[in-house]
């Protein structure tokens, strides 16, 4: 790992992304049902939605992103995009980190709509990394909202903020509601980092 620079590895979907939000429109056409009808505290996978009888989550998976260009179309979460912009300019090296290559058969656009959705919305980023195992991409802090890679990171001994949303809400650890607390999160241990000493994390 660089350690030249304080390196910040961020997760897309549900951390900068709207991710859940933007399917959440996109299920309701696919299932014909009310949009009021799908609960929006769901959790990872949407099986509240009662998606399995209709070909599973794989399945809404490659139509909202081949279909309805999910990952072009959807908004950024609340001061994502911004906050980013203002870590980066205080030499934060952002290095994206997402697990969208998971279907095979969509992956040239699926980057394509990544990068494209990155540049609209003028969130800066020194490197991007498309994989499942993100422990392996290396990073002082990162920021991720999936319970599955949070405690895969954390049990590679990897600090871990969790961004809060209903997937999520079950672990425990240090979290961040909004980007407002994950900045000031991230401030102090680049601060610590910087330092020597000791804190959030014992980095």
């Amino acid at each position: 790992m660089d350690n030249s620079c304080f390196i910040l590895g961020v997760d897309l979907d549900g951390v900068v992304g709207d991710f859940y939000g933007e399917i959440r429109k996109i299920a309701a056409e696919w299932l014909n049902k009310p949009i009021e009808s799908l609960t929006p505290e769901i959790s990872y996978g949407l099986k509240e939605w009662g998606i399995d009888e209709f070909g599973g989550y794989d399945r809404l998976h490659r139509f909202a992103v081949t279909q309805r260009n999910i990952f072009l179309d959807m908004k950024p979460i609340a001061h994502a995009a911004a906050t980013l912009r203002k870590l980066s300019s205080k030499r934060i090296r952002i290095r994206i980190i997402t697990h969208r290559l998971f279907l095979k058969y969509s992956h040239n656009t699926t980057i394509k709509q990544t990068v494209d959705w990155l540049d609209n919305y003028d969130i800066p980023y020194w490197d991007i990394c498309f994989m499942a195992d993100k422990g392996a991409v290396g990073a002082h802090v990162y920021i991720d909202d999936a319970p599955e890679n949070i405690i895969n990171l954390r049990k590679l001994g990897c600090n871990t903020i969790i961004f809060t949303n209903s997937t999520n809400r079950s672990l425990d650890g240090l979290r961040a509601d909004n980007w407002f607390e994950a900045e000031k999160i991230i401030m102090e241990a680049r601060e610590e980092w910087s330092t020597g000493t000791v804190g959030l994390f014992g980095i």
